[in-house]
């Protein structure tokens, strides 16, 4: 069962990879051990034009990439319905951004994502917006914002 899921993640986290980074390859591979549970799981990218490498050694908008690859990846093989993504798009530049909420809104119609973010091209394509804010008195409140689902300038 294990050696099927990561068989099956394994093929959408490269093409993931592929639409993210217009090219390349993202591979999961198994490292030595003496059976399938010892063994530990690495993840290998290669962005075009570039030769293989293992995920610490990437830049960090690279980094947020593959790891968005993979984690969309895992969640499209579980069938998640409801995923929380926190910051994932912090060290991401623009036009990454792009790449990213691209993927997003292509996601979101079989899934809902709670996008936690301070990028504002990331919030311009959600459905609705919730913020929190103090006022004078020191006291949080709830604001939100329900929006078309279509881009919103």
């Amino acid at each position: 069962l294990f050696s099927q899921a990561l068989q099956d993640v394994d093929r959408r986290f490269n093409e993931l990879f592929r639409r993210l980074f217009g090219g390349g390859e993202g591979r999961l591979m198994l490292t030595e051990g003496l059976s399938l549970w010892d063994a530990g799981v690495e993840v290998m990218a290669r962005p075009p034009g570039k030769t293989p490498q293992h995920l610490g050694q990437l830049s960090g908008g690279e980094q947020s990439l593959t790891g968005i690859a993979l984690l969309f990846a895992a969640m499209e093989v579980a069938g998640a319905p409801l995923v929380v993504l926190d910051e994932v798009d912090a060290a991401l530049d623009d036009s990454n951004i792009e790449r990213f909420t691209r993927l997003l809104r292509n996601e979101a119609e079989q899934t809902q994502f709670v996008v936690i973010t301070h990028n504002k091209e990331t919030m311009r394509w959600c459905d609705a917006l919730y913020g929190i804010t103090l006022d004078t008195t020191g006291t949080s409140r709830v604001v939100s914002v329900k929006l078309d689902g279509i881009e919103n300038s």
